[in-house]
């Protein structure tokens, strides 16, 4: 694995009740054939099951279309489950009204991959900044502007007077993102949503944003659940990783345990793709699995890695769809070949 050129410092989380907890969470979209007849659902989400705790990050891996942005916009709201529950703080959020609703976003931060699509080209900083407060219903001018000020000096917009007249064309690619930052946080937010954050940014920018994050999460306490394809920072930014594969979780580990011994077949094929900038790559060859993900309109019976597994055992992995197994005390994996290590 890559390492960053800055070590980033993580904290013990607090272990206490989670203050997410999501249960058989189900996300499916419906498909229509000419506007009216059902012709099937987009199982974009099918049975997901964590705990997230306060002060705790979480990196959520995996390849393009296996779910991680579903579930970012389910937790946000954004998407209703179709079935299955999700809990904040011990309320059910699939429960919430509309007025509950509003509350439970507000204590959400969302920050998006790209920092220029987030944000509106028409509005200054200013106005993007006091957008969320005047729609949570925070009337007081005074109020506003003591938040948009605390909250550009926490993400290190400053001088302050410089950057609050200025438009998002106006800003560099981190400068957009640390406002993006900003945004998320100016509600004071228990928990942050971070799709891929840094991806969009240059190498030298990325640990500094991944570090501005560490230093809000210690100040605030906050619990961060941080989706990423960049697999070099998960090691130094989040307590635990979960591997997602085919709209499920198949492996959930502490990060030392994962990235020492990553268990399913899947996530040991995503790590040995990972980059690496040593020059000996060029004398070995990366072995990856064949065949593509699977139709989630159609999945396959089984474990949905299974037609791409050389490891499977036939008559089982492809027919039964395996259970969470605890393997060594702080990782579980879902995968017939860890049932009689039980």
């Amino acid at each position: 694995m890559p390492n960053l050129a800055v070590e980033l410092q993580k904290e013990p989380a607090e272990q206490n009740e989670p203050i997410l907890k999501a249960v058989g969470l189900h996300t499916w979209f419906e498909i229509r054939r000419m506007g009216f007849f059902k012709a099937g659902d987009v199982r974009a989400l099918d049975g997901v099951s964590f705990d997230l705790y306060q002060g705790e990050t979480v990196s959520i891996v995996g390849e393009s279309g296996c779910g991680k942005s579903t579930l970012a916009k389910t937790i946000l709201g954004i998407h209703k489950p179709t079935k299955g529950e999700l809990y904040f703080q011990g309320k059910n959020v699939t429960e919430f009204d509309k007025h509950e609703l509003k509350e439970y976003r507000s204590k959400v931060g969302y920050i998006q991959q790209d920092p220029y699509g987030a944000l509106p080209s028409f509005m200054d900083t200013r106005t993007i900044l006091e957008e969320p407060m005047k729609i949570n219903g925070i009337s007081s001018k005074k109020e506003r502007e003591d938040r948009i000020r605390q909250v550009l000096e926490e993400v290190k917009l400053a001088p302050i007077e410089d950057y609050l007249p200025k438009f998002p064309h106006m800003l560099s690619g981190g400068q957009q993102q640390r406002l993006v930052i900003a945004r998320a946080m100016i509600l004071e937010p228990k928990l942050l949503v971070a799709d891929e954050p840094v991806s969009m940014l240059d190498a030298s920018v990325r640990v500094e944003i991944l570090q501005l994050l560490q230093s809000l999460q210690r100040v605030h306490n906050l619990a961060i659940i941080y989706i990423t394809h960049d697999l070099s920072t998960v090691r130094y930014f989040s307590e635990r990783i979960f591997s997602m594969y085919g709209a499920k979780i198949i492996e959930k580990s502490t990060t030392e345990a994962l990235l020492d011994n990553p268990l399913h077949p899947y996530t040991q094929a995503l790590f040995r793709a990972t980059s690496d900038p040593d020059a000996e790559n060029l004398k070995t060859f990366k072995e990856v699995p064949a065949g593509e993900p699977p139709s989630l309109m159609n999945p396959p019976p089984g474990c949905r890695f299974n037609p791409r597994c050389s490891k499977k055992i036939k008559g089982l992995c492809d027919v039964e769809e395996p259970p969470e197994i605890q393997v060594n005390g702080d990782q579980i994996v879902k995968c017939w070949l860890y049932e009689k290590k039980r």
